[in-house]
């Protein structure tokens, strides 16, 4: 018993030692907190005075909170949104929330998407959008450079213009009026023509004409040759050719009649696209074998049956729209691509140079059907700027230029209503046009 009383007292004083330790311990922790605390209250204290003694650094703290409030805000909205967001404008939205460090600068609010919605004043938002820029204008509003354009003629003469950048075909054509012997009819055209794929473009007045010869690639063979090109406006003067050919009475049109046509379709607030539906024979991509498809012609672009399908609006297939391709001419296709007939015509973008399965070959019965799908498809992509462009034509027709301050004469047979040459010759300061016109050279496309 005395053995266990003594234990007893031994376990009894290292408990009473085991807490008084810990005690002290915890003691001692409180006291270097304590001596902490005050520490970083002091620091706080000497920044918070340092801050306000600098009115722009106060201001820039202020601003920094409000826009990390506003980036928070903004992120919560996003997590908060539909999970369907697109990855791209996921990851550009959470690059502003990774931590990088301190920034130096408040940080850029998130892009705009359609999960993310931003207040605007009511000033910025009566803002007009930003316009589309065209390849002749720059983000820094630079002039355009000007270029040296040589022009073809038919007879194998040539001329060499300075064009402006910001010239339009027509003001080419009218500075051609000047420096040649030709009329100023409406027929004459720039034509821009293609070797590799043998085919040509009217190029329409309003375009400009840096920037369609700006399209070509450095290897090209492509050239610029001032034609004449009746089909240029035949749209204008036989319109009941677009927008009558199913019925049979084309032949008992007045003068009247399609003074009317004209009205009805090109005068109004937008231009009426001929109804033209047809069967066409399409090319297979790399391969010279042609199989026939119905397509139908709308405003938006050309559409095509399927297929098993009918031919009613819903069943229509997209083939291609018209904002970002041109329509093009073609010549011999039938010994160049085994083409049924050589009334083809070729739908590409302009900076496409060569064959590929971006470049659309299309083949028609005859003659009436290739002009007739053609310059539907002109009507459908440029509306009615098209017809704007005739009536400069026919007023430029009406008021040729005076050359007689040039040196230069018109000759006397030439008519600016009808015009009836069929070459232009270069003017020469002391001779007056010559009494034999050569043919055109060998091997050109004589594309009427």
């Amino acid at each position: 018993m005395p053995h266990d009383s003594h234990d007893d007292d031994e376990e009894h004083l290292t408990e009473h030692t085991t807490h008084w330790e810990e005690n002290t311990k915890m003691d001692d922790i409180d006291t270097m907190f304590s001596h902490l605390l005050e520490e970083i209250d002091g620091l706080s204290q000497s920044l918070a005075q340092s801050v306000v003694t600098d009115p722009e650094l106060s201001t820039g703290r202020s601003d920094l909170n409000e826009s990390l409030n506003s980036l928070d805000g903004n992120v919560g909205d996003v997590f908060a949104a539909d999970p369907s967001t697109q990855p791209e404008e996921r990851v550009h939205t959470e690059s502003h929330t990774a931590p990088l460090g301190p920034p130096a600068a408040p940080p850029l609010p998130p892009s705009t998407s359609d999960h993310v919605t931003q207040t605007l004043d009511p000033e910025e938002e009566n803002v007009p959008p930003a316009p589309k820029l065209t390849m002749l204008q720059t983000v820094n509003h630079e002039q355009p450079h000007n270029m040296i354009v040589k022009v073809l003629m038919a007879d194998g003469s040539s001329k060499t213009l300075m064009v402006e950048g910001t010239q339009t075909v027509r003001d080419v054509l009218d500075k051609l009026f000047e420096k040649t012997y030709c009329d100023c009819g409406t027929d004459w055209s720039l034509c821009e023509t293609n070797p590799e794929l043998s085919i040509e473009r009217i190029l329409e007045d309003h375009e400009y004409m840096g920037e369609s010869v700006s399209a070509w690639t450095n290897s090209t063979e492509n050239k610029i040759y001032f034609l004449q090109r009746p089909r240029k406006h035949v749209m204008f003067i036989q319109p009941q050719f677009f927008y009558m050919w199913k019925k049979s009475c084309l032949k008992v049109v007045t003068e009247q009649d399609k003074q009317l046509l004209l009205k009805e379709n090109f005068e109004g607030l937008s231009v009426v696209v001929p109804d033209l539906e047809g069967w066409l024979y399409l090319k297979d991509d790399g391969r010279k074998v042609w199989k026939p498809r119905y397509f139908v012609l709308r405003a938006s672009g050309l559409y095509y049956v399927p297929k098993g399908k009918t031919r009613s609006s819903s069943d229509l297939a997209c083939f291609i729209r018209f904002e970002q391709v041109n329509v093009y001419w073609t010549d011999s296709y039938r010994l160049k691509y085994r083409a049924p007939t050589d009334h083809c015509f070729v739908l590409k973008h302009p900076c496409l140079q060569k064959e590929s399965h971006y470049v659309k070959f299309l083949c028609c019965e005859d003659g009436d059907s290739v002009l007739l799908w053609v310059n539907s498809i002109r009507i459908a992509k440029y509306g009615t700027t098209l017809y704007e462009n005739y009536k400069s034509a026919v007023k430029r027709a009406l008021n040729p230029p005076d050359l007689s301050s040039s040196g230069a004469s018109t000759p006397s047979s030439a008519n600016v209503h009808a015009p009836n040459q069929d070459q232009c010759t270069e003017a020469q300061e002391d001779e007056g046009p010559p009494d034999f016109i050569p043919p055109p050279p060998p091997g050109y496309m004589a594309i009427i």
